[in-house]
């Protein structure tokens, strides 16, 4: 062991030794060489950086070729494809339309999809949008760079408010175009047109909900790609006759004004360009001589719509008046148009025919020229419900009591209350036009509206004549009918009595008076119903055997409510009407109509308006529920029990010292009130002797109305089973009730006996 431990030693001794001196060589030169690299710095440094950039150089070559010889191959598939596909150069000016609707009875809804037919026609694609359906705060902004047209076509409702549908879409725009949140421009790229349905009777509210989208649209930013159109039901004003014709009319033009668009035109062509390859001179040639036979008609056309930009119009005042005005000249630019404007509003009044009191209106020099009152859109509607047309505003139709007393089912409770014959009754209007639009209106608001007459005037011969011999036809369709007495039916072909209740309100026709003297020289009694919205045409109005009042509310508010009225001074025309009713000396009748959780609370208000009016009788009837209507939101759950409206007519007659309840007919839920002048001897009267009435209305006209009478003078006795509290309850023992086994809703009798 200690032999190798001295060996190990003396080893280690001479192999240190030589490393030793070779580590010290090699760490010499390594010296030597860094102390020259760090001399030559300079030229080190320059030799990196010219390898790095040609390094760099030819990197990016190579890059390059590899990018071109990918590419080229696509481009020369591209460009074959472009030589065979000319559409592919084309821009896309028009990606599409929207076309929004908000509507009550879906006239606009008709509309839209209408014109959705005619977009997709012209091969633009085209969607219909319920505004129901559509949130603005969330999707109207993508429209600014859809590319998108967006039509809307909007109706206003009651007061000038929106429809239901389309009530959150105009909210929601109102406050976006104040809401600084949004700003100015929120809405910019959009492009839109609108279309109003709106009825010009409203002089308040015509069109209101179309103006406010298009101002609110407008202040947003929104560009207008065409003039705003207005479509009027109201076939007096409208401009072309209906309101279908105004939207016939716009709908023209906003196709035209799409194509446009669509090829890029920013405006459309004015007829005037000044290159001389324009391809519309014979179009634009036409247009210039229509325009100018038609200028009067244009210029009133122009004042309805808005300029579609602040640049559009002041371009077209420059073509037209070849110059920019002079704000000095300014002020007699205006006078001129108001002066127009005075003219042109003086010659309609000139034309318009007013209710007269002497009633001895006839045509005027302008007759030709008004409007019929019945569309054609209109006849085919009351055609279908069953009505016979007269002329251009009267009608006739078969009262379903008149069928029920022809079998011997049964009459209406004017049969009950007062003796009428209901199958020798004849059911009429001379005016289908009315002045108000009814929550309970069973003719479904399908007549026109208005507060004066200004159609087209049927002479009152012609309409009686018609009336009678289209009866008379009807009645005659039952002949052979199972059930149908005969006797009756032969009574049935001679008409008795005129119910002037149809539809519409009667007294608004000029010649009402002429009318009403030849139904009595025919020995027709009149039973008139009138609104109470006429107080002069009321007092003028020439003896008739009943004058009815309908008093479907006894509060202002209420009776905005239920009746609608055109009048915006209804409350006052209402309460004259009630006291011109008073100042009659023939029957008087307030016809009261309960509509559940909306009238029946009103007893005091309802007692003091008969106080008013002392009528010689008040009919109190539940409403008749006529089946669901868009412009009503009636319900069954408004149609009062019969022995609801007991209740309520006891209670009213607690109010009123004067009457007491004298009849009653449960089939149609209906009560009598009756003066107690008409209960002789502990016996009521209510019946009319309607020979006496004759002879009376005969003396009357014979003496000049100088031999006046009263309704205490041609009165009846009144049957034991018509008098309220009988075993029958209404029902006339002669004739035998019938029940329907499958009870279904009839909505084809008249409101009075129904």
């Amino acid at each position: 062991m200690l032999f190798l431990a001295v060996v190990s030693c003396l080893l280690y001794c001479t192999v240190g030794a030589e490393m030793s001196g070779a580590l010290n060589d090699v760490w010499e030169f390594t010296e030597s060489y860094l102390l020259t690299v760090w001399q030559n710095r300079v030229y080190v440094y320059t030799t990196a950086a010219v390898l790095i950039a040609v390094c760099f150089t030819v990197n990016m070559l190579f890059k390059k070729k590899k990018m071109v010889d990918a590419v080229s191959p696509l481009l020369d598939k591209s460009v074959k494809n472009q030589k065979h596909s000319p559409e592919a150069e084309k821009v896309i000016h028009v990606s599409g339309v929207k076309v929004f609707y908000g509507s009550q009875t879906g006239t606009g809804k008709g509309f839209a999809k209408e014109l959705a037919g005619d977009v997709i026609a012209q091969g633009i694609q085209c969607e219909v949008m319920d505004m129901k359906e559509y949130d603005p705060e969330d999707r109207l902004a993508e429209e600014c760079t859809s590319k998108m047209i967006c039509v809307f076509l909007v109706a206003t409702y009651t007061d000038g408010q929106p429809t239901e549908s389309a009530e959150w879409f105009c909210k929601w725009l109102e406050e976006a175009s104040t809401d600084f949140r949004y700003g100015k421009t929120y809405l910019k790229g959009m492009r839109y047109a609108v279309f109003g349905l709106g009825n010009s009777v409203y002089v308040g509210h015509y069109n209101t909900v179309s103006k406010n989208i298009d101002k609110w649209l407008w202040m947003l930013s929104a560009a207008r790609i065409m003039t705003r159109g207005e479509g009027d039901c109201n076939v007096v004003k409208s401009r072309h006759g209906s309101v279908q014709a105004d939207f016939q009319a716009w709908k023209t033009k906003f196709l035209n004004r799409l194509q446009a668009l669509a090829k890029g035109e920013k405006k459309a062509c004015s007829g005037k360009c000044k290159s001389a390859s324009c391809k519309n001179k014979k179009k634009h040639k036409e247009e210039a001589e229509d325009s100018q036979s038609h200028a009067e008609k244009n210029n009133s056309e122009e004042e309805l719509m808005e300029s579609s930009s602040d640049a559009e119009s002041s371009a077209e005042e420059e073509k037209s008046h070849g110059s920019v005005i002079d704000m000095e000249d300014l002020g007699n630019v205006m006078n001129r148009m108001k002066k127009a404007k005075r003219m042109e509003g003086d010659e309609e009044d000139s034309q318009r025919v007013k209710l007269s009191k002497q009633n001895g209106v006839r045509k005027s020099e302008s007759e030709e020229e008004r409007r019929e009152m019945i569309t054609p859109a209109l006849r085919d509607a009351l055609t279908k419900q069953g009505y016979k047309l007269i002329g251009s505003h009267s009608g006739v139709k078969l009262c379903r009591w008149t069928k029920s007393m022809l079998r011997g089912r049964g009459g209406c409770y004017k049969h009950t209350f007062y003796g009428i014959e209901s199958h020798r009754c004849m059911e009429t209007t001379p005016s289908l036009a009315c002045a108000n639009k009814c929550v309970f209106c069973w003719r479904h608001h399908t007549n026109p509206v208005g507060t004066e007459w200004r159609w087209k005037m049927d002479p009152a011969e012609k309409i009686i004549q018609e009336a009678v011999e289209n009866h008379k036809n009807m009645i005659r369709q039952f002949r052979g009918v199972p059930g149908v007495r005969p006797e009756r039916f032969e009574e049935g072909l001679t008409v008795k009595h005129c119910a002037l209740s149809l539809v519409g309100e009667p007294i608004m026709y000029p010649e009402i008076n002429s009318f009403l003297r030849l139904l009595h020289q025919q020995n027709i009694s009149s039973f008139l119903v009138t609104n109470a919205q006429f107080p002069e045409e009321i007092r003028s109005l020439v003896p008739v055997t009943q004058l009815y009042v309908s008093v479907d509310a006894s509060t202002k508010d209420s009776l905005k409510k239920i009746d609608r009225p055109l009048f915006k001074d209804f409350w006052q025309r209402f309460l004259d009407s009630l006291r011109a009713l008073g100042e009659k000396q023939q029957r008087t009748v307030y016809r009261l109509t309960l509509v559940k959780a909306w009238n029946v609370d009103e007893l005091k208000a309802y007692a003091d308006l008969i106080a008013l009016g002392q009528p010689d009788f008040i009919e109190v009837k539940g409403v008749t529920y006529c089946g669901e209507s868009s412009a009503s939101s009636l319900t069954m759950a408004n149609v009062p029990w019969h022995e609801e409206v007991i209740y309520f007519v006891q209670q009213l007659a607690n109010l009123l010292p004067d009457y007491e309840i004298a009849c009653e007919h449960e089939h149609s839920n209906c009560l009598l009130l009756a003066h107690h002048k008409f209960k002789v001897d502990g016996e009521w009267w209510t019946w009319i002797d309607y020979e006496r009435f004759q002879e009376l209305i005969q003396e009357y006209e014979e003496s000049g109305g100088t031999k006046i009478f009263s309704a205490m003078d041609y009165m009846a006795k009144t049957p034991i089973w018509a008098i309220f509290g009988a075993r029958e309850r209404g029902f006339d023992p002669s004739d035998t009730r019938f029940q329907r086994k499958n009870k279904t809703k009839d909505i084809s009798g008249c409101l009075e006996g129904s």
